[in-house]
């Protein structure tokens, strides 16, 4: 998968009117939490956003480049209306790339097992496990062939 990457400006300006303003320009508001928990307030433009959040799984690093500083995020939460499905907040959490991090990984499963073909059902017991890892080893999915 190519490296996903995305344009954030800081912005000053917090509270539910000045939201409504930023979504009015189509941007939308967002935090960034560092290692630290430290949040800095930030606006991304709605489309950019769109097309890396198709494209993004909750492993995928995102090289997120604020006011010309870049810096490896995940997107960790997003907020949206249900009615138009739009996006209306996005949370990012940077993170240290030399650091050690636990994530839950998804396994998916691939193939058709000779006891399903012959009548038999699968039964997933495992819907993701938990890895640690360095964040540039960190895998998008985990596939498991039954076949």
């Amino acid at each position: 998968m190519e490296q996903l990457g995305l344009k954030a400006n800081k912005r000053s300006e917090l509270g539910k009117k000045a939201a409504i303003k930023i979504r009015k320009e189509g941007k939308l508001p967002a935090v960034v939490y560092n290692s630290k928990g430290e949040a800095t307030a930030l606006t991304v433009k709605e489309d950019e956003f769109t097309k890396v959040w198709k494209q993004a799984t909750p492993t995928t690093l995102i090289d997120l480049d604020i006011d010309g500083t870049v810096s490896k995020a995940f997107i960790q939460a997003t907020d949206y209306d249900i009615v138009s499905d739009k996006n209306l907040h996005v949370d990012f959490h940077i993170i240290d790339e030399s650091a050690v991090l636990k994530r839950s990984i998804k396994m998916q499963v691939a193939g058709n097992p000779v006891g399903v073909r012959e009548g038999g059902r699968l039964e997933k017991g495992v819907k993701s496990i938990v890895i640690s890892c360095l964040p540039k080893d960190l895998p998008v999915r985990i596939v498991a062939d039954v076949s």
